[in-house]
This record gives C-alpha cells, sequence and structure tokens, in this order.
C-alpha cells in the first residue's frame, strides 16, 4: 500500500526536542514519495473557564507564535527547501483529537509522533502519543529520544 502524505505531529513548546521527529518524518515521507505535512496544536482557552482570563487577541497571537516555531523547528530540522515543500498545519483544541483529525482530513497514510521521557502512570507513552496510536485509522510511527 503506498502512503501518499505523512503527518508529523510535534509540539513547539518543547523547543527543539522534536527535531528528530520531523527528520524522520521526512525520511520516510522520502522513502514513501509522500507529502509531509508537520502540525503542532495550541490548546484552547477560550471556551473554558479560563479564557476568561485571557486577552482577547490572545488566540491569535498564539496562532502566529506557533506557526513561527514550527517553521523554525522544521527548517532547523530538514532545511529551508524542505521546509517549503512541507505542509504546515496549527491547530486549535486538545492535540490527539486534532491530530487524528488533521490525519484523516489529509488522507494520511502514516502519522509520525514523538515520545519523550514519560511519567510512570502514562504506560511508556504520552497520552496525547498513546491515543493516537489507539485510535488512528493508519499506521502510526513512534519516534523516541
Amino acid at each position: 500500500m503506498s502512503i501518499e502524505t505523512v503527518l508529523c505531529a510535534v509540539d513547539v513548546s518543547n523547543g527543539d526536542i522534536d527535531v528528530n521527529v520531523v527528520k524522520k518524518a521526512a525520511h520516510m515521507a522520502d522513502i514513501e514519495g509522500a507529502t509531509l505535512d508537520v502540525i503542532t496544536v495550541v490548546p484552547d482557552f477560550g471556551m473554558s473557564v479560563v479564557g476568561g482570563f485571557f486577552e482577547q487577541d490572545h488566540h491569535d497571537k498564539a496562532l502566529s507564535e506557533a506557526n513561527t516555531l514550527l517553521n523554525q523547528l522544521v527548517v532547523k530540522a530538514i532545511g529551508v527547501e524542505a521546509n517549503d515543500k512541507a505542509r504546515h498545519v496549527v491547530a486549535t483544541g486538545n492535540a490527539y483529537e486534532e491530530i487524528l483529525r488533521t490525519a484523516e482530513a489529509g488522507g494520511a497514510g502514516l502519522i509520525v509522533i514523538g515520545a519523550h521521557k514519560p511519567d510512570l502512570k502514562d504506560y511508556l507513552l504520552g497520552p496525547n502519543a498513546a491515543r493516537v496510536v489507539r485510535h488512528s485509522i493508519c499506521s502510526v510511527y513512534v519516534v523516541r529520544e
């Protein structure tokens, strides 16, 4: 089965920790001749009780900053030329739900996600990675540190 799209899920709030995740996703996309999509998810505080404590333009600023950080991360991992070819997605909401929604909407044949220093309570996979693995309709490749 041919993979047309590889979706790479990263958390830009972790700095450069996901550089290797992007590198692995790009490598797998190259092998398959697939398009690379890279997603990061910004929490949605607007709908919660917490949302009342933020300025109205907070969400727009958060999206803009996440987009900047996502571009910087992908450039650092795979270079400017490859970054320009990748599709960047900055979603709002619950991380694992948005990753799964984007994978399905974009026709991803593979999701690449990182698992970094999990707590014992997370059963050796972070909660978002574990949920993506459990609920994805396509294959999921987990990159460990």
